[in-house]
This record gives structure tokens, sequence and C-alpha cells, in this order.
């Protein structure tokens, strides 16, 4: 594994510094790496997709464990790093992992080429669009295991009546299990970032569920507004379930209710 002083190498010998345009925060804290390869156990010959590589610290343990590695990289001068280290044991994509905010890059997509899972220490713009993403428009990941700042790992395990809960929330938890395994302290990452960071993973339910098609839309207006009650941000003509109470505001729903509601208004 690459610990800290290698990584300062490899960018001081090509001249670059971490660039906090693309969230560049890389991980060097062995005992962290440890706890993300444990909760992927990952299986020989399983394609894992990373995003966000960097120097391919997390990428060469991916490889130990036997897995075949897409690696999706935005920044050229990490994509050159990991060309001259790694070369053809991955198969590395360079640009956006996304083509817009609820489809992967068809690049990245051609690469993966069937069932994969996601293990990667995600840049914190990506996380929140990338693993909503996944979840609501491609069946063929079969869960994650991701490094992400703790504010979007407390949003998507939020409890109904707290101040966390919201729209990514619902979708998560409809659609996955969600479960923290550990929170990471600034200096587990060189340079440190200014906030704690968090291991999540995210394993698909069976069978997956089929969503609504208007709950994106019911749970996006209704917290447009959520210091409001229900019955005045969805408007007074919204079709309420007979039971339920139109005072209620959005952050005390749990998922199943949001569910209710979205199939009320087709």
């Amino acid at each position: 594994m690459q610990d800290i002083a290698t990584i300062r190498a490899l960018l001081e010998s090509r001249g670059l510094r971490p660039k906090h345009r693309f969230g560049q925060n890389f991980l060097h804290d062995p005992g962290a790496m440890r706890t993300i390869m444990d909760a992927a156990a990952v299986r020989e010959g399983e394609t894992i997709l990373e995003v966000g590589p960097g120097t391919g610290t997390l990428t060469e343990t991916l490889l130990d464990a036997g897995a075949r590695v897409v690696a999706c990289e935005l920044d050229r001068d990490m994509a050159s790093i990991l060309r001259d280290r790694l070369g053809a044991r991955i198969t590395l994509v360079e640009g956006d992992c996304l083509q817009d905010k609820h489809t992967l890059n068809p690049q990245l997509l051609q690469a993966l080429a069937g069932p994969f899972r996601m293990v990667a220490n995600l840049p914190y713009a990506a996380a929140t669009p990338l693993i909503a993403s996944l979840l609501e428009s491609h069946p063929a990941c079969g869960g994650m295991v991701v490094t992400i700042q703790r504010e979007v790992a407390d949003r998507l395990t939020a409890r109904p009546d707290t101040s966390e809960i919201g729209p990514l929330t619902i979708t998560a938890q409809l659609l996955a299990v969600v479960e923290r395994i550990t929170i990471l302290k600034p200096g587990a990452f060189w340079p440190a970032p200014d906030v704690q960071s968090a291991v999540v993973r995210l394993t698909p339910r069976t069978p997956r569920p089929t969503l609504p098609a208007h709950l994106r839309t019911v749970v996006d207006r209704a917290f447009q507004q959520r210091r409001k009650q229900l019955r005045n941000s969805l408007g007074a003509d919204f079709p309420f379930p007979a039971d339920f109470d139109p005072m209620r505001r959005p952050e005390t729903l749990d998922p199943s209710e949001w569910i209710r509601l979205a199939e009320g208004s087709v």
C-alpha cells in the first residue's frame, strides 16, 4: 500500500500538488484501507468500479484482492500516473463518471460490461449524484463500499424526525440497506480535509423495488419547504390517503410512507 511519503513523491516527481477543484484528498491510513477492504469482501475476478483512484493506493489493493478494476479518473495528471504504474492491469476511463445527473458516462458503462460493485474513496463533489444514479438507474451495480463526507453519510443513514433526512435518504433507504461502517478522521488523508469522512456500505434490496413514477417529484416538492406542513408544500389539491395527516412535516415520514403518498398522486 502507498504511504504518505510515496504519494508525495509520486506527485513531486511530476511537479504536481493535490488539486482542490478535484477534491483530491489521498487516503493513506492502512487501518482505514483494511476497514474498506473488509467491508467490501472483494471476490476473485469480480468487476469493481473505482471512481477517483488518484495515485492508485486503493486500486493496487483491489488488484491484489483479485478484482478486475475499472477506474474512472477526471484528472489527466492522475490518469497518467495510473497508466505508468498499473498499465494493462486496469481498465482506465478518463473523464467524468456521469454523463448527466442520473446516467453513467457511456464509455464507463461500456468498460464495465455487466454486473459490478463500486469500491472507492469518492471525491466529495461526486458522491451524492453518483450514489443516487447507481441506485436509481443502474441495477447492474450490486453494491457499494465508499468513503464519503460524513455529512453525506449522515443523510444516507438518517432516521425520521432528524434534520439530516432528505430526498437522498428516501431514495437510498428504499432501494438499499445502508450501513455506516466507520468514521475516518481528517488525518487519514493527505492533505487533511476540513471535515470528517465515513465509510458506508450500500447493499441493494432484493428483489429490486419498483418505485412509483412520481416519487421523486413528490419528495423533492415536499423537501423544498421542509419546515412547512405537507398540505402547504404539496398543495391543497394533493390526494392524501384518507388516513394520512396532511399537517405532518416531511422530515417526520419514513420511506414507506413516501411510497403511499406517491402512489396516490398518479
